[in-house]
């Protein structure tokens, strides 16, 4: 962090501490260009390679082979980003997807929106939501406390990574294509935070957005 030398308006104001929370670097809309102000504010975070395609292309010279990489990074409280690059070593592509990840991390919604359960634990999503990336669609609607992740292994790896513990998902379309499979998910996700939600709705289904610690910081300040 002391070796980090900002070159955004938002890097400098993380760095002088101006801003000490993600969801505050989320309020202020300026434009998040460098991952270490993710690394910052969310020390924590946790990255998975979800897949690694090899892309060979013929040329005068010969063949020339190029990998693809798609990461998740998240905090498991909250906080989810997705990414992809394109490199010719395995190593360095992948360190490139995380940052790339990271760029685009998002806050997201929890709740328990179960009829099922109602415990006010946000452990699932609070409402039912949908994402779509190519041929692939997935429905997440929320879970009763102790269901798990009832989806595939790699929704199943972003949304652990978002906080969410319980949750049904249907999902139609080549789920084999992770890339779409992982963005369509990680769209679903991004509707939690797009919805508009009441008060009351946030009290009875106990929505909080962001993480548990930084939302109980926000009622606090509130009172």
């Amino acid at each position: 962090m002391n070796e980090w030398e900002p070159k955004t308006r938002l890097g400098r104001k993380v760095k002088r501490g101006e801003i000490t929370t993600m969801g505050d670097a989320i309020t202020t809309r300026l434009p998040l260009r460098e991952p270490e102000i993710v690394d910052a504010l969310l020390p924590n975070l946790d990255d998975d390679v979800l897949d690694v395609n090899m892309v060979q292309r013929m040329t005068d010279s010969g063949r020339r082979v190029r990998f693809a990489v798609t990461t998740v990074v998240g905090n498991r409280d909250g906080y989810i980003g997705l990414g992809t690059a394109k490199g010719k070593e395995v190593g360095p592509t992948i360190r490139k997807a995380i940052d790339n990840a990271k760029l685009k991390i998002v806050r997201i919604r929890r709740g328990c929106g179960s009829w099922e359960c109602r415990c006010g634990n946000p452990h699932t999503v609070p409402f039912e939501v949908s994402g779509k990336a190519g041929s692939i669609s997935i429905d997440i609607k929320p879970a009763p406390s102790g269901i798990g992740l009832a989806t595939g292994d790699t929704a199943k790896s972003i949304l652990k990574r978002a906080g969410i513990e319980d949750i049904w998902a249907f999902s139609k379309g080549h789920t084999r294509t992770t890339v779409n499979y992982a963005y369509a998910t990680f769209n679903a996700l991004k509707e939690t935070s797009r919805m508009r939600v009441t008060k009351d709705q946030a009290q009875e289904l106990g929505i909080i957005q962001g993480g548990k610690e930084e939302q109980s910081q926000e009622a606090e300040g509130s009172e």
